[in-house]
């Protein structure tokens, strides 16, 4: 579940206006493409948090990517949204994306632009559409900066009488290949969530079982075959508090 560049995740079904959860992945992707991906963790823990206030909110999430023995790495990204106006539905998107691994860091971006965020009467549907300008920074050797833009879709889905939970989101974005040509990324990942707490009886188990399965294409680094698109499922769990 290696999310090298995600983005605000609205929180679908929730008009609170502070949330957070936590959610343990066991990844099956080095099982799916052994030899391209023998190096991907097999569990990542998430943690997410989003707060609202009067001028708009704040989106936080931290990725600890975990091998059998060791951490390997972390990566988080921190997005600030300004309300373009008391009832509007536009938003100024302000975002930072970067991260640490075990042999050195992620390529750390920035990225600005505007924002739509709506919703059904009862926030059981939630969207954001972002266009936002994205400036990558050099971060370590054989890393340069370079300007690039990205569009993003993200949607959240109550279902079921909210014992479903169908989120997530899609990227593109201009990414660079070694020779620095351009190149089209995109990066998607669906969540599906049973959600407990729906239980007669179990109303204060905030607990979800689901899966996430990230989807992309030009965005997982193969040195071993010309494959360039990847599916990778997981199993996972969730505590939203």
């Amino acid at each position: 579940m290696k999310r090298l560049l995600t983005i605000l995740m609205i929180l679908a079904g929730s008009s609170a206006l502070y949330a957070q959860n936590i959610q343990l992945h066991y990844d099956f992707g080095k099982h799916i493409s052994s030899e391209a991906e023998a190096d991907r963790q097999p569990v990542t823990l998430t943690y997410e948090l989003f707060k609202a206030d009067r001028w708009g909110s704040w989106f936080y999430f931290v990725d600890l990517d975990l091998s059998d023995d060791l951490f390997k790495g972390a990566y988080t990204e921190i997005s600030r949204e300004f309300n373009l106006g008391k009832s509007s539905p536009f938003a100024a998107h302000v975002e930072y994306d970067g991260g640490m691994g075990l042999g050195g860091s992620y390529q750390h971006a920035l990225l600005l632009g505007p924002a739509w965020n709506g919703h059904n009467a009862d926030y059981s549907a939630t969207y954001s559409v972002q266009l936002m300008y994205k400036q990558y920074l050099r971060s370590y050797n054989n890393t340069h900066s370079y300007a690039s833009a990205q569009l993003t879709g993200v949607w959240g889905l109550q279902l079921l009488d909210k014992k479903m939970t169908f989120s997530g989101f899609i990227d593109f974005w201009r990414g660079e290949q070694a020779n620095r040509h351009g190149q089209l990324v995109i990066l998607a990942e669906p969540q599906l969530w049973y959600n407990f707490n729906t239980l007669s009886g179990m109303e204060d188990v905030n607990l979800s079982v689901g899966t996430e399965v990230e989807i992309s294409n030009n965005f997982i680094y193969n040195a071993v075959n010309s494959k360039t698109f990847f599916v990778n499922p997981t199993l996972a769990l969730k505590w939203t508090f």
